[in-house]
């Protein structure tokens, strides 16, 4: 079943990691707890560099979690059959990922105080991101040309759905306490700041020298040679290594930091 998709409530899914009957649970039966924070993105738009950003606040800077547990265990995603086993599994507080959009989120969300963290990027960007990962990804269709799957995307068939619906729909909660949006470019143009940004909404006061630490720990760089950052570890059943990996340039300038 590798590349191929399947359809539910109008979005597409693959089949080779998520299941109908998963979804179904997440968003009917998925006990969002109060203490829960969240890292939502739509795919290719800044998920694991959030996600690394996040674990190292967690631990003040001390890079020793995310130099010893991949980031899909720090942060399951909690839609796919693997990572909602595990998000069950986690003692809380729970650091969880999700690339759903909202109309598909659990619905105990609504009766929770859990925090929301969205980082949205430049659409052309998404798209270019997308379509080379899509290459090497083996979860993922292999795409034709830049040109077709430019009308894929547009028209959002493509996993997960329109990104204008995607950013649309989660933009809806701006100016609810529990829901922060930040921008890839934002964290490229300004990281100590968007680290700043990021802590107090979280309620989270680290010094001077750890917030240096989150800032370098969380570099390009770092995070290509880590690999429980860099989707090394993940299974040649699901990405060809051959092909290539999930950090393709390191430029910190917007639209051509591949950190995803």
């Amino acid at each position: 079943m590798d590349g191929e998709y399947f359809t539910h409530k109008r979005v597409l899914f693959p089949c080779s990691v998520y299941s109908p009957e998963t979804l179904s649970s997440v968003e009917n039966e998925f006990q969002v707890r109060d203490d829960d924070l969240f890292n939502i993105t739509y795919p290719k738009s800044g998920t694991n560099w959030m996600l690394e950003i996040l674990s190292l606040i967690r631990c003040e800077g001390d890079p020793g979690w995310v130099r010893s547990v991949p980031n899909w265990d720090r942060a399951p995603w909690v839609e796919s059959n693997h990572g909602l086993e595990a998000a069950l599994k986690y003692p809380p507080p729970r650091l969880l990922s999700s690339h759903l959009p909202v109309q598909l989120f659990p619905n105990s969300l609504q009766r929770s105080q859990a925090k929301i963290i969205y980082t949205l990027r430049c659409p052309k960007d998404v798209l270019v991101s997308l379509y080379h990962f899509s290459h090497i990804s083996r979860v993922f269709k292999t795409p034709g040309s830049l040109d077709s799957f430019l009308e894929d995307f547009l028209s959002g068939n493509v996993p997960y759905g329109s990104w204008f619906h995607h950013v649309t729909g989660w933009m809806g909660l701006k100016g609810n306490k529990n829901f922060f949006c930040i921008t890839y470019e934002e964290l490229q143009q300004d990281p100590l700041g968007s680290m700043q940004r990021i802590c107090c909404f979280l309620g989270k006061e680290l010094s001077v020298e750890q917030m240096a630490a989150v800032v370098k720990n969380a570099s390009f760089q770092n995070m290509k040679t880590n690999e429980m950052s860099n989707f090394s570890l993940i299974p040649d059943k699901y990405m060809d290594h051959q092909k290539g990996g999930l950090m393709r340039k390191g430029e910190f300038r917007v639209g051509t930091t591949e950190c995803d």
